[in-house]
């Protein structure tokens, strides 16, 4: 009877066979590998290990001898699909595998074995391939990276070498430059005191010749004296008086070079110990009715006149020109901030005196037109340094993204730098005498403190 049994016939049609069948043969490329030998879902191993001979009689399948049905006393030569298990073909038939999916033992085991030579010819080009990454990829990614560091240290010394020998060079530079003009003030102070010593000296021999004249010299000889006595006091006013004048003040300027400010600004911002300053904010007290402040007051819109609301009156807002201030006062240390104005056509920023006037149209209350302000500004295309109105140009690679300042209060040094280069714009050496704060104004769409 078994010979003449077909995978159909032993399908009930009520249960038509799944898609696939176990015994096709095939294994999917990424199908894992005991799923493949196994012929299903992981989880179903556990009802094949239930159903194995060790499981028990429940398996079917009797304990020793020929393989033979332990219900039918057949030979077990058929495999249970459903069940996973072996079974011999009466159990397929009216045995309690009827209308599983089942088929013939020799063809399952040929599907078992294909798939397993599958599976070991897709692990032996696995094998392969990791091999030749091994021996390849690796080695080569090894040498290349042993190049590459090699070629990374040989740059980094390279340019610290350069920017050593430059710095050494511009160190001595400066350093004659410096000795050179404290040699030029002290020759100029030697001199000021030889000329002042001997000016004296002849101003008090005239002065206490004339004393003289006056106290002892009788009338009539006093009289007939005037022309002499007219000739001393002429070369009494002929000494002048002293001023002090630049020649006898050193030139700070000697000290300074655009290599080292640029060496500096860049270890300041850039260094492992780089400055920074508290949160700061434009101070809303301080804005200014032509413009809008943001709510988290860190961006400042000019706005049109049909959308301008006026504000409740404060000392210490502009009335008159587009300006606002920070909230930080700078009166020691070292502070930098940076400013977005991508945006904005029309701006200045910079830093300002506590005590600048704030209502009014004067000069008093503009920024960069008063001794109390000092700022960069840009407009219409032109960039520039403003200070007590008088402009100094500059000239621009390109146009800033992001302009940052660094106030250095103990060298009183300011500097503008572009934030995305570190490449300074303009520095300023001046002597502060009050507190200042970060000072800005736009007539332009909008500026933004980024930090």
């Amino acid at each position: 009877m078994a010979e003449g049994l077909t995978p159909c016939d032993l399908t009930c049609p009520s249960s038509p066979c799944t898609p696939g069948p176990p015994g096709s043969g095939q294994v999917e490329p990424d199908q894992p590998i005991f799923s493949a030998l196994s012929g299903g879902a992981p989880e179903e191993k556990e009802e094949e290990a239930d159903t194995s001979p060790a499981a028990g009689t429940g398996s079917g399948i009797s304990s020793g001898g020929p393989e033979l049905c332990v219900e039918h006393g057949a030979e077990l030569d058929w495999f249970c699909a459903t069940e996973r298990k072996l079974i011999c073909s009466r159990c397929a038939i009216v045995g309690p595998c009827h209308g599983h999916t089942v088929t013939p033992l020799a063809t399952r085991v040929t599907a078992v074995r294909n798939r397993l030579v599958d599976v070991c010819e897709k692990m032996q080009l696995q094998a392969l391939r990791i091999e030749r990454f091994i021996e390849q990829t690796l080695t080569d990614k090894e040498r290349k990276l042993q190049l590459a560091a090699t070629t990374a240290r040989e740059q980094v010394l390279a340019r610290v070498s350069a920017v050593r020998e430059a710095l050494e060079e511009e160190e001595q530079r400066l350093l004659e430059e410096v000795q050179r003009e404290e040699e030029r003030v002290e020759q100029c102070l030697l001199t000021q005191r030889a000329h002042w010593r001997q000016a004296l000296a002849s101003l008090t021999q005239t002065r206490s010749g004339l004393v003289h004249t006056l106290t002892h010299t009788p009338d009539g000889q006093l009289v007939t004296s005037v022309q002499e006595i007219a000739d001393r006091v002429e070369e009494a006013d002929g000494v002048g008086d002293p001023c002090d004048t630049e020649q006898l003040s050193m030139n700070r300027g000697c000290s300074d070079s655009k290599l080292l400010r640029g060496l500096w600004a860049g270890a300041v911002l850039l260094g492992p110990n780089a400055y920074g300053s508290p949160p700061l904010r434009f101070d809303e007290r301080t804005v200014s009715p032509l413009l809008s402040l943001s709510d988290d007051l860190h961006t400042l819109t000019f706005s049109p006149k049909k959308t301008r609301q006026l504000q409740q009156y404060d000392p210490a807002r502009f009335d008159h020109w587009p300006n606002a201030l920070g909230s930080l006062s700078v009166s020691s240390g070292t502070h930098s901030w940076v400013v977005d104005v991508g945006q904005s056509g029309a701006f200045k920023v910079g830093v300002c005196y506590t005590s600048l006037e704030r209502k009014g149209s004067g000069d008093e209350a503009r920024l960069g037109q008063n001794e109390r302000s000092w700022v960069l500004s840009h407009y219409d295309g032109d960039y520039s340094f403003w200070h007590a109105g008088k402009k100094e140009p500059l000239r621009m690679a390109r146009k800033p993204q992001r302009i940052g300042l660094l106030l250095d209060w103990p060298s009183q040094t300011l500097l503008f730098y572009e934030a995305d280069s570190s490449t300074v714009l303009h520095s300023v050496e001046h002597h502060f005498g009050a507190p200042l704060l970060p000072a800005f104004a736009v007539t332009d769409r909008s500026i933004t403190i980024l930090h």
